[in-house]
């Protein structure tokens, strides 16, 4: 059985903005906001620190009141597309997926209450 979400999505954005910064590397950045098309939806634009200014967009949807699905929707480098394969880019992904799985696991008790 599936269970919903009790949260509305302002909160979970304000939630995530908090709680997210505890889980980053020093000198990354990020920005949460909802998705307007899907109210279970967040995007994670993360930038990664380091001269080769890596920018990556994360889709983080609640499956359900527990469990997150995530996905990388785009990588920039120095503001223009790059390949998605390299393992510089392969290496910060999971890094950041990790994270947000984390920030997920550690709000459970506002999703999932």
């Amino acid at each position: 059985m599936e269970r919903q979400m009790q949260l509305d999505q302002e909160s979970l954005v304000n939630a995530w903005k908090e709680q997210l910064p505890a889980l980053m590397n020093d000198g990354d950045s990020f920005t949460v906001q909802a998705d307007e098309a899907d109210e279970q939806t967040l995007l994670i634009h993360f930038n990664a620190a380091g001269r080769q200014k890596y920018s990556l967009d994360f889709r983080c949807t609640y499956v359900d009141s527990r469990e997150v699905s995530v996905d990388l929707i785009d990588v920039e480098k120095s503001g223009h597309q790059t390949d998605e394969r390299t393992d510089t880019v392969q290496g910060l992904a999971q890094q950041y997926t990790r994270q947000i799985h984390e920030c997920a696991q550690a709000l459970q008790g506002l999703t999932n209450p």
